[in-house]
């Protein structure tokens, strides 16, 4: 089939029962639920785009299969050109977001595109796999499905052991095999967008080699969310059912968060990657580049999440006649600066692409490694440059019923600017504070800090991926002159 319109994405959600949990209670329905219901139309209307008339043809292209247009994050760019227009289609729905919905479709899309063009990684110990990841790929991409995913195993103490401290009663792990596939018991975080989602996948950035025998808990493998003994346990949500006006980013784009249990849940052959292998687990990210290419997705997010900030600060102090002055401007130049700085790596990544051992056209990773390093510290600092040029202005916030209550006059009268009425004024200023003060905007800011792990983590795998031989060399030979 070709790509999907947004309402075939939510027909596809009816029709697939699933035991979602959220306050205490089982939901019948995510599609009607107040929780969901803002973020599920706001991914309806991403593949609604696919359909625009103006920018549809920029949104897609031909599936070598069918011949039918199919969501244009799913290609396997081979060129320069087709990198460059898989970004720009990204950005498009980034900035439809406003970046603030991390785990759009086309996170999971580019993810699998480049699995599936470097299968023969995946068949190394078990041929079959091979088939599964190139059939997978296929299957997402001709029905463009949403998928969520879980890399993170819970534990019951974080010592120094860390991220491998794994144990029997909690991590995700095999438990036995059938003649229909693999049983897995267990539990994992976080899966961000998993009750409005079509599919899962289940996989891990890394996992100790604690034995050089079958590992259980080396697992890469996708699901239907409906599949039985899956279940999803979602935090509060963020979406308080207020109008656009009174929560303009959490009426739209929540995408929840679950922890996510299996209860002996039965994994098809054919829809298992890799098992019992940590080494290959480690490695595929690395090997297969698909971190390269999740990372220039998560780049265009961050670009369109920064234009954001930087447009809400210059309407701000415009607004509040203080773009002139001094504190006003250094704190802008902040914003200009880190907006222009993750540009300009973007698009040097796509500049400097080549093509990898798999045929694959490959952004350079360094500038897109930066990115993401300097997003999850410099985010939070934007955040707070908002809260510093909004001052008693993020507090001093009328809803939209007060406009038709009897106070309308005064409101009309005291919150007005020498350059906009009071409801332009609120209407700003409550899209700063649903940036900056609200819990949606709090958990924007939690998850930019861990969106693409621990900063420590990220720290030492740019220093230990960095080509550092060629600075050292510059100053060995300026040393050695005369």
């Amino acid at each position: 089939m070709p790509a999907r319109r947004g309402s075939e994405y939510i027909k596809g959600l009816q029709e697939q029962s699933r035991n979602v949990w959220i306050g205490g209670e089982r939901v019948e329905d995510v599609t009607t639920h107040p929780a969901f219901r803002g973020g599920m139309q706001s991914i309806a209307a991403l593949y609604d785009m696919q359909y625009d008339s103006e920018i549809g043809d920029e949104m897609t292209y031909t599936s070598p299969t069918t011949g039918e247009r199919v969501g244009l994050s799913f290609i396997v760019p081979r060129t320069q050109d087709e990198l460059e227009r898989r970004r720009a289609m990204m950005l498009r729905w980034a900035r439809t977001s406003c970046g603030m919905m991390g785990r759009s479709p086309d996170f999971m899309n580019v993810n699998f595109a480049a699995w599936s063009a470097a299968a023969d990684y995946f068949g190394q110990n078990r041929p079959e796999a091979k088939d599964n990841i190139q059939n997978y790929y296929e299957y997402i991409r001709e029905n463009d499905l949403t998928l969520t995913h879980s890399l993170i195993n819970l534990q019951r103490s974080r010592n120094a052991t860390g991220v491998f401290n794994l144990s029997d009663d909690i991590a995700l792990r095999i438990i036995k095999e059938t003649d229909a596939g693999i049983v897995v018991r267990g539990s994992r975080v976080l899966a961000t967008l998993g009750p409005i989602s079509d599919e899962i996948a289940v996989y891990s950035p890394r996992l100790g080699r604690m034995t050089e025998e079958s590992n259980p808990y080396a697992l890469n493998f996708a699901i239907p969310c409906g599949t039985a003994g899956l279940k999803f346990l979602c935090r509060d949500s963020f979406d308080l059912g207020r109008s656009h006006f009174d929560h303009p980013l959490g009426a739209r784009f929540e995408e929840m968060d679950c922890i996510v249990f299996f209860d002996d849940v039965l994994v098809p052959w054919e829809r298992v990657f890799i098992m019992g292998d940590p080494k290959l687990i480690n490695d595929t990210a690395v090997v297969t580049h698909s971190s390269v290419h999740t990372a220039h997705q998560g780049a265009a997010k961050n670009l369109a999440k920064s234009e954001l900030l930087l447009g809400v600060a210059l309407m701000m102090t415009e607004m509040l006649g203080s773009s002139e002055l001094p504190h006003s401007q250094e704190r802008l130049a902040e914003l200009m600066m880190h907006t222009e700085v993750i540009k300009a790596s973007l698009r040097a990544a796509e500049a400097d692409a080549k093509l990898d051992e798999w045929g694959v056209m490959c952004p350079d990773p360094m500038p897109l490694e930066v990115i993401r390093s300097l997003f999850m510290t410099v985010y939070p600092k934007m955040v707070e440059i908002l809260q510093l040029l909004g001052s008693s202005s993020l507090m001093a916030l009328p809803s939209e019923a007060d406009f038709d209550s009897p106070l309308s006059p005064e409101i009309e009268q005291y919150l007005a600017t020498d350059t906009s009425t009071a409801k332009e004024r609120v209407k700003l200023f409550r899209l700063a504070w649903d940036i900056s003060c609200s819990s949606f905007g709090g958990r924007q800011e939690l998850y930019e800090r861990f969106f693409a792990g621990d900063p420590l983590s990220r720290a030492r795998f740019l220093c230990n991926v960095y080509p550092k031989v060629e600075a050292m060399e510059r100053v060995r030979d300026f040393l050695d002159g005369n």
